[in-house]
């Protein structure tokens, strides 16, 4: 009896040991599986997120390889600035190569030249571009406009000093688009007899820097005086550094200075501060200015060398000379450098190279043929 009731309970604790090992067995089981489900889940999503990733990647690059480079354009003229309007480009801003051919003949002005040539873009896309017509003799200035730098607008001559009938002269017009009014404004060069303090100059050399506003050029605001900084100035650009800072930069025409100095205004049409010391050798004039990065680099023409030079700064206080790294082709004139599309400079050459192989007497009598 006794051994009876061992063995009866020796086969309850092995059914129940069996119990807790298949359940334990169980439990791990179903651990597992969930585990399982829960890892593929986990993959599945993994797999999803690097789809989507894989997706917005070709996406990115998709757009970075159709989103087009721009390059550096510089307006030019050759003396004697009978022939007319060229270019000269740069992919870095330092060394530039020429754009042969000449793509706009001046047919305004008593002289006909075109010297001086500014250009900007506004953002629809329209290149304006303004020029010094006549040596003397002129109230006004070139103008003409291009959606791709090679067919032109019929050209226009406005007479900001229509009103000043001993004015002298008008010389290298600048222009600067406000992107806040969304107008132009033209600053230039002007003398007016007996109109200023002489100074070192005399009475038909002694410049001061004036300017008009307007959007289209056909409705034109009065002439004003721009800046007298206290002896003859001419050459001047406007450089928007942020909203209410402007710098003007322009060329000290008095003996014995002939060179560049910059002033500081709120407004693009000013008032200015004094002019500040000079920054560049004499016989400096024709200022153009382009950013790269976060510094500015100002060139020059030093036009008794016959080359460029040129100076960079961040503050337009504190200038570094970096003549000797940049590299201008012979014969280049001073004009304006903006920023275009890749595919207009290679329209150009490719225009160049069209009348080349057609034979052309010149660049204008193949234009209507290019699309």
């Amino acid at each position: 009896m006794v051994i009876m009731i061992l063995k009866y309970c020796y086969l309850q604790q092995l059914n129940e040991m069996s119990t807790i090992l298949s359940f334990h067995r169980l439990s791990i089981i179903v651990k597992t599986k969930v585990n399982v489900f829960f890892n593929i889940k986990f993959i599945r999503l993994m797999i999803k997120i690097f789809k989507l990733s894989a997706v917005f990647l070709l996406l990115f690059v998709i757009q970075s390889c159709s989103a087009e480079k721009d390059v550096f354009i510089f307006t030019s003229f050759h003396e004697p600035a009978n022939q007319g309007l060229r270019y000269i480009y740069s992919y870095d801003g330092l060394h530039w190569d020429n754009i042969p051919g000449v793509w706009l003949k001046p047919e305004v002005g008593n002289q006909h030249v075109l010297r001086d040539p500014s250009i900007t873009r506004t953002p629809d896309g329209t290149y304006h571009l303004v020029w010094t017509s006549s040596w003397k003799g002129d109230y006004g200035f070139g103008y003409a406009n291009s959606k791709d730098l090679i067919h032109w607008s019929k050209e226009q001559l406005i007479p900001v000093m229509k009103n000043e009938p001993t004015t002298v002269n008008v010389w290298a017009p600048d222009i600067f688009y406000d992107d806040e009014k969304q107008e132009f404004v033209v600053v230039w060069a002007s003398c007016v007899p007996h109109r200023f303090k002489r100074g070192q100059e005399d009475e038909n050399n002694n410049h001061r820097l004036y300017y008009i506003t307007t959007k289209d050029f056909k409705t034109i605001s009065d002439t004003k005086l721009l800046y007298d900084p206290g002896f003859s100035s001419i050459d001047a650009t406007i450089v928007k550094r942020d909203k209410n800072d402007y710098v003007l930069v322009f060329k000290d025409n008095t003996r014995p200075n002939r060179d560049i100095k910059v002033a500081f205004s709120k407004s693009p049409t000013g008032p200015y501060s004094p002019a500040s010391s000079s920054f560049t050798p004499g016989y400096s004039e024709g200022p153009t200015v382009e950013k790269i990065g976060n510094k500015y680099l100002i060139y020059f023409d030093e036009y008794k060398k016959f080359s460029f030079g040129a100076v960079e700064t961040k503050d337009f206080i504190h200038y570094t000379n970096i003549s000797k790294n940049i590299s201008v082709p012979k014969g280049h004139k001073h004009g304006t450098i903006i920023k275009v599309p890749a595919s207009t400079v290679e329209k150009l050459i490719k225009t160049y190279e069209l009348s080349v192989n057609l034979k052309a007497d010149s660049t204008s009598k193949v234009l209507s043929t290019i699309k």
